[in-house]
């Protein structure tokens, strides 16, 4: 019985949880011992953190079969039935994630094509570029005070980073604080604290409807919401 009622469920997705954990952990003992520091693991608490929709939120919700499935499709249901039941795209949190995760992979795209961009020739024109670069070398492969000018320069001067450091902290840090607190969304909507809720419509001084986008997302949410659970709203 125990097999037909979502324990293989339960049995995966709480192992999964300790197996992501214990690499997490890994990745911090591996980075104490080679006297490096931690914050490959803390980058790495951030998919850990997106586990809530596998546990805090059935947990808040009262039933496991809440969860998100583990296929495709059921992963596609559950994002249209979340949306339906929580409103989920008018939480701020949400709209940080997004922030986080497009901002991170502009971010990274810029970082990436500046600094091939900004490579020092140490190579003929008949050989590959990589071909410059020794492992392990002293002096720096690129030009960041090229790549920094033409930042400056394309955005403006304090848009640019001059310093490495605080330039890779920062690359690192946007997307993980956005997915961060995308999993903190979704763990207060477990426990029904939703988006923003628009359901009383802007009237004019007659009392019509003035429709606004609101209104659509409104209707788009009792659609995916009757579609999803036809018997209870009939």
């Amino acid at each position: 019985e125990w097999l037909y009622n979502g324990g293989p469920y339960q049995l995966i997705v709480c192992h999964f949880f300790i197996g992501i954990c214990a690499y997490m952990g890994r990745e911090w003992e591996l980075s104490f011992r080679l006297g490096m520091r931690p914050w490959i693991a803390v980058a790495y608490s951030a998919p850990v953190a997106a586990a809530a929709v596998f546990i805090i939120y059935p947990l808040g919700q009262g039933s496991f079969s809440d969860g998100m499935p583990l296929g495709i499709s059921g992963t596609f249901n559950f994002m249209i039935v979340f949306q339906a039941e929580h409103n989920i795209l008018m939480h701020p949190f949400h709209m940080l994630g997004v922030a986080g995760v497009f901002g991170g992979s502009l971010f990274s795209a810029m970082h990436g094509s500046l600094v091939t961009s900004s490579l020092i020739r140490e190579t003929t024109e008949n050989e590959s570029a990589n071909a410059g670069y020794r492992f392990g070398q002293e002096e720096e492969t690129y030009n960041i005070v090229a790549a920094h000018g033409y930042f400056g320069r394309l955005i403006f001067q304090y848009a640019s980073f001059n310093n490495s450091r605080s330039l890779h902290f920062f690359l690192a840090l946007w997307p993980v604080v956005g997915i961060w607190f995308t999993s903190l969304g979704i763990s207060t909507m477990a426990f029904n604290l939703n988006g923003f809720n628009f359901n009383q419509s802007v009237v004019d001084s007659q009392g019509r409807v003035i429709n606004t986008w609101a209104d659509i997302i409104n209707r788009a949410n009792l659609g995916m919401e009757v579609m999803h659970e036809r018997n209870a709203h009939n």
